[in-house]
């Protein structure tokens, strides 16, 4: 008591400076959010621009070549875009059904986890953490500082560590900005996917005063669909492969689908609002190329949005490279911002180590995934040859694809009275899920080395799942490392476990009240 005593008289007589520091632990407390979760922040622009982002990448300035190539012809190599948009706009159906049935963050993952079990998601999260999302990443990092670099080595190929070096600069820059803040990272994404639309628009516009001047012979019925060869069935799959590249990332958005504000309204109207965008402006754009180059001249192209602007942009030509290296430097913004959310999630859900679903104290940004994502990729930047992986793991992109989409029949069939807020006709699934087929049987057929790595590489998974996730009775020591290995994580990051609702982590159920709206979740963490 009598310290307590002399400890208030000591205060009374500093009331200023006890005033001081009051305003101070006020301050304090205000930048410390009274509950630490992932903030919603993802509004519908910026839930269109993530979509839209991840999309448009350096794949509608390479693409091109290779559907014209294998369709044959310039008025197939145009249904085949237009398709290939038709085809994604049936998936991001199928996936907006399961964003807000299943409202939790992590995608094929987390949807796979929900209706399969464990192992199944683990070896779709197994692939895509330790090949698919960082090889992805380090490719685009090489497009982006091969691009920035062309000006400095006008007449030769960029240096291999230069190139290197400035790709991971550029890695290290936007997972600082990741750590930092959501909303810093939805705001370059928001203002890269601005000027990624821009450069296409250039492109459309100089393409429609192309057409205007009488510039369009190459488009008309009678020579766009003129087949100096007939395309196999084969060939035409392959052209499907090709604008299904250039189409990837639709389904980013249910990467993160707890920070989307509303996500049961917002998550399905940003997919009906940017699918169909992506899909008129990639048809535009290949108008506009056929309109200005031969099929000849497109084909001897290694960057036929380069070879565009040379051709007509004159002085203004540099704008094409410069416009190529800002939607790559978006497009790993994206990445990162989504394959980080896919880390935290399956770490959530006890498939990866739990320092990886904790998230800063202030920020609430996932900071120990992004750095595990940004290190991945940098080892896969330190490999070198990269294009050989995209291979390999492009065969399990479009497996897992299909298997979530199979989920979502599977699930309509074993909790038919589950509460649905969307619902699409079956019709979507089974007509995704025909084309998914053709597409995996012929890459089957002709690609079976290819398509057997990337088997491998899923099932490597396998062991490590019943060795690191189902084998419960571990010895102590290998418990009392992981433990500390996470003290030191969580210090070293200032990372705490975030924490739900309790609304937030029941598990979907049939008896869902449909007149309160509300979603449900599963966590088994």
């Amino acid at each position: 008591m009598e310290g307590q005593n002399g400890s208030s008289g000591s205060i009374r007589s500093r009331p200023q400076g006890s005033a001081t520091e009051s305003k101070k632990k006020k301050k304090k407390m205000k930048e410390i959010p009274d509950r630490v979760t992932l903030k919603k922040e993802i509004g519908l622009l910026s839930a269109c621009t993530i979509i839209i982002g991840n999309i448009i990448g350096s794949g509608i300035f390479i693409s091109p070549k290779g559907v014209l190539e294998h369709s044959g012809s310039v008025g197939l190599a145009l249904v085949v875009w237009v398709l290939g948009g038709c085809i994604a706009a049936l998936g991001s159906l199928c996936y907006a059904e399961l964003g807000v049935t299943i409202p939790k963050s992590g995608g094929d993952y987390s949807y796979v986890t929900e209706i399969f079990g464990g192992l199944m998601g683990f070896l779709l999260l197994w692939s895509a953490v330790l090949i698919m999302y960082p090889t992805t990443l380090a490719v685009i990092a090489l497009t982006f500082s091969s691009y920035v670099l062309q000006p400095v080595f006008p007449d030769c190929v960029p240096p291999y560590m230069a190139t290197r070096m400035l790709s991971a600069t550029c890695l290290l820059l936007l997972t600082w900005v990741n750590c930092s803040s959501v909303r810093m990272a939805t705001r370059i994404q928001d203002v890269f996917t601005v000027g990624k639309l821009m450069a296409l628009g250039l492109i459309i516009v100089v393409g429609l005063v192309q057409i205007c001047n009488g510039n369009y012979e190459a488009l008309t019925p009678q020579v766009a669909f003129s087949l100096d060869r007939t395309p196999s069935v084969g060939q035409i799959a392959l052209a499907f492969l090709q604008a299904s590249f250039a189409f990837s990332g639709w389904n980013f958005l249910n990467y993160v689908t707890e920070e989307v504000v509303e996500p049961r309204r917002n998550l399905p109207r940003a997919i009906y609002i940017s699918i169909p965008l992506v899909t008129f402006v990639y048809t535009l754009t290949n108008i506009a190329y056929f309109s200005s180059m031969s099929p000849e001249e497109l084909l001897s192209s290694n960057a036929v949005a380069v070879t565009f602007g040379e051709k007509l942009l004159g002085m203004f030509s540099v704008i094409m490279p410069i416009s190529v290296a800002l939607s790559t430097f978006g497009g790993i913004n994206g990445y990162l911002f989504t394959s980080s959310r896919l880390c935290f999630s399956g770490a959530r859900e006890g498939h990866l180590p739990s320092l990886l679903a904790m998230i800063h104290f202030k920020n609430c940004t996932p900071i120990p995934a992004l750095l595990v994502c940004c290190a991945a990729t940098i080892v896969i930047l330190c490999i070198g040859e990269t294009h050989n992986l995209i291979n390999y793991v492009s065969f399990i992109n479009y497996l897992s694809y299909g298997v979530t989409i199979a989920g979502l029949l599977y699930y309509r069939w074993k909790k038919p009275n589950l509460y649905r807020p969307i619902k699409v006709n079956l019709l979507v699934p089974v007509c995704y899920l025909m084309f998914w087929a053709l597409l995996l049987g012929f890459s089957l057929y002709s690609e079976p080395v290819v398509c057997g790595v990337g088997l491998v590489i899923m099932l490597t998974g396998v062991p490590v799942y019943f060795l690191g996730v189902h084998w419960k009775e571990k010895p102590k020591c290998i418990y009392n490392f992981i433990e500390r290995a996470t003290y030191v994580g969580q210090r070293l990051c200032f990372v705490v476990f975030p924490q739900f609702d309790p609304i937030e982590i029941d598990s979907p159920s049939e008896k869902t009240d449909r007149s309160s709206g509300r979603g449900s979740l599963s966590a088994n963490s």
